[in-house]
């Protein structure tokens, strides 16, 4: 008897699945439309939070793959996918990229290539958000006016582990890994495997 209703709630609940990632993704479309987002086809598990400011662009290839929140990984950390992008500011994800409770908070510019990975709760920041001066900090208005902000770019088929934090200017190159939990403050070149806080080489991608 325990194994007839042990397969009973597993149907039940793989139907209540799937039709609970269609109702995601009509829902997805309405946010995307709402925030003028230009965008290709899509998958989502649960609902992304996405803010376009005005005079902002958010731009999203063909096969992009959402999972929001505890239903769409549950590893631990999670939220819904972030996509903020600031007035005058520019986010580009390519084709083929899957995202998972990931933030990407665009202040001026972040290129996210073809085939790229962003494991759970991966941050990407273009800006250090806040003014260096503790003095001018006193100052919303001027604190504001002072953040240092640079474009960030993940090369093709990049893949950024787990609850890592990628700053502003970085680049990654294309192939590359980056370990769970770094936090990356240069530049990694192609084909190299990095991790730490703060990321350091690993070593050569093999093959």
């Amino acid at each position: 008897m325990k194994r007839y209703l042990s397969l009973a709630y597993k149907a039940l609940r793989r139907v209540w699945v799937v039709l609970d990632n269609k109702f995601d993704n009509v829902w997805c479309r309405w946010v995307f439309a709402r925030e003028n987002v230009r965008h290709g086809s899509f998958h989502t598990c649960g609902i992304p939070f996405v803010s376009v400011a005005r005079g902002g662009e958010c731009m999203l290839g063909d096969g992009l793959r959402l999972n929001n929140g505890l239903k769409g990984n549950p590893i631990g950390r999670t939220q819904p996918c972030i996509l903020f992008v600031d007035g005058g500011a520019r986010l580009s994800i390519g084709r083929n990229v899957g995202l998972s409770s990931t933030a990407l908070i665009a202040h001026f510019s972040i290129c996210i290539e073809d085939d790229v990975k962003l494991g759970g709760g991966v941050c990407v920041y273009d800006t250090d958000f806040h003014s260096l001066d503790p003095r001018i900090r006193r100052d919303p208005s001027a604190d504001r006016a002072d953040r240092v902000g640079k474009e960030v770019v993940i090369g093709r088929n990049a893949f950024v582990g787990a609850h890592s934090t990628i700053l502003k200017g970085v680049r990654i190159g294309a192939d590359s890994i980056v370990g769970a939990c770094s936090v990356v403050t240069k530049d990694i070149p192609p084909g190299e495997i990095w991790a730490g806080n703060p990321a350091k080489f690993i070593r050569r991608i093999e093959g």
